[in-house]
């Protein structure tokens, strides 16, 4: 039974399975190039991911991993956002701080069902940074409890390492967060690259 936390705005619901703190391990499974000899890049992590709301109608995620050797070598970070794809209107704040004109949009169980798309889930959209000049932006969807995702931009700046795709599958499976992230960098197609297994930890 997934319970909602107070104050959570309607539009997070079909979200609200994430909302938490939750740790684990994984796999790094990469392999550069197709040759006998193609580099294969293989290690274990922890991972911490973590995903909260401000009363605003998003969340806000941010993962920590670290590769598990004798000094947890940090291994990469990200942050972004999670929300419903939607048009914004003159309710929502923004573009910049510009704040919204009238009453928000979407505030009850009944005006959020609109949103729900013609395979039985909800279209969400996902915003991620990484620190090493890549920005993501997925389109996907939420059925339940299971997330798909695949990149509808990739933005790099000109130092960042060549990174072109992405596809990411996360699903909640006897009470743990389950992900798998497939991309497509450094010369491959679209490829496995690493997936986790985490539980809850707040």
């Amino acid at each position: 039974m997934i319970e909602l936390p107070v104050g959570l705005p309607a539009e997070l619901v079909p979200l609200s399975w994430l909302i938490g703190v939750w740790e684990g391990t994984g796999v790094l499974d990469y392999k550069i190039g197709e040759d006998a000899d193609a580099e294969h890049v293989q290690r274990e992590f922890g991972q911490r991911i973590s995903f909260s709301h401000d009363g605003l109608p998003y969340l806000n995620y941010s993962s920590y991993t670290w590769v598990l050797d004798d000094e947890h070598t940090p291994l990469v970070a990200e942050s972004g956002y999670w929300r419903l794809s939607r048009p914004l209107t003159e309710g929502d704040p923004g573009p910049g701080m510009l704040p919204g004109i009238g009453g928000r949009p979407f505030t009850d169980a009944e005006s959020v069902e609109t949103l729900r798309n013609a395979d039985g889930g909800f279209d969400i959209e996902v915003a991620l940074v990484h620190p090493g000049g890549v920005s993501e932006v997925y389109l996907g969807q939420v059925k339940g409890p299971r997330i798909d995702l695949a990149t509808d931009a990739v933005m790099r700046t000109a130092g960042a390492k060549e990174y072109a795709a992405a596809t990411r599958l996360y699903g909640l499976v006897e009470a743990h967060l389950l992900w798998a992230w497939d991309i497509a960098a450094l010369g491959q197609q679209l490829r496995t690259h690493a997936s986790a297994r985490l539980a809850k930890v707040d």
